[in-house]
């Protein structure tokens, strides 16, 4: 259990940082299909019995790289593009874990839904690192994802090179997303990177507390959401899930009715 919460709470860090950018530029559709377009090769690295994460890794890259060549080839629009490879991912990861393996199960349903309190010290370490290289990327492209948030000619009128700019915060996306599958499963990821910097949107305006205040409330979700799972042997990544999307509601009837408005 006390692996789980440090666990826990570096994923909260890094899909925290991350999902704040991802909320605000209005790229959730395209994190929720990252989230899922990494079961490919991770059902991949089972057949041909190399590492998960290396598998992961590579998905998620070629799903990054498919979006951007369609992103400039394609006339239609992004989100068109996104769902067509969203289905094409989804689809090759269930052909292939269709396959009558019984020792798939065991594995791929961690994988999904996550083995927060079977994780080791290497796992924790691990996370860490992801969770370090998170914050000082977000530190140093700071001022380039604000600016490009609200408008990409701007940014590049500032010398911000918006399109590098955009690169890293799919590469710490895909890092997140990646690194945290071991802890609250990669079916569930996508409520941490959305649930807790949402539920901070709709509070506060400025972005470094829409941060800090993702940081608090999904670090609250972990905690809580470790204790319930315990006391009444719930799976604990769902129900830290449950925790953060219950926070957003909570946040969004005590915010005021306005759009939120941040800078």
């Amino acid at each position: 259990m006390q692996r789980a919460l440090i666990a826990g709470l570096l994923v909260v860090i890094s899909t925290s940082l991350v999902g704040t950018w991802v909320v605000l530029r209005g790229m959730t559709f395209f994190g929720d299909a990252l989230a899922h377009g990494v079961l490919p090769g991770v059902a991949l690295a089972f057949v041909f019995g190399v590492n998960t994460t290396l598998g992961a890794v590579l998905a998620a890259a070629a799903m990054m790289g498919a979006v951007s060549f369609l992103k400039y080839r394609s006339p239609l629009p992004e989100e068109t593009s996104i769902g067509v490879l969203f289905v094409g991912f989804l689809a090759v990861a269930i052909v292939i874990m269709s396959a009558d393996r019984p020792d798939y199960v065991g594995d791929l349903n961690r994988f999904l839904f996550g083995s927060v309190t079977g994780l080791q010290n290497d796992d924790l370490v691990r996370q860490a690192i992801a969770a370090a290289i998170t914050v000082v990327g977000v530190i140093v492209f700071y001022r380039a994802f604000l600016v490009m948030t609200f408008s990409e000619t701007k940014a590049r009128l500032l010398g911000l090179r918006p399109k590098v700019a955009h690169i890293v915060l799919l590469a710490l996306l895909g890092l997140s997303i990646v690194s945290s599958f071991q802890t609250v499963g990669n079916l569930l990821v996508f409520a941490f990177l959305v649930a807790p910097p949402a539920a901070a949107a709709l509070v506060v305006r400025r972005v470094p507390l829409i941060m800090a205040t993702s940081v608090l409330l999904g670090s609250i979700s972990v905690v809580v959401g470790l204790l319930i799972s315990f006391h009444y042997e719930s799976a604990a990544g769902a129900t830290m899930a449950l925790v953060a999307v219950a926070l957003f509601f909570v946040m969004l009837m005590v915010s005021p009715a306005t759009k939120p408005r941040v800078h």
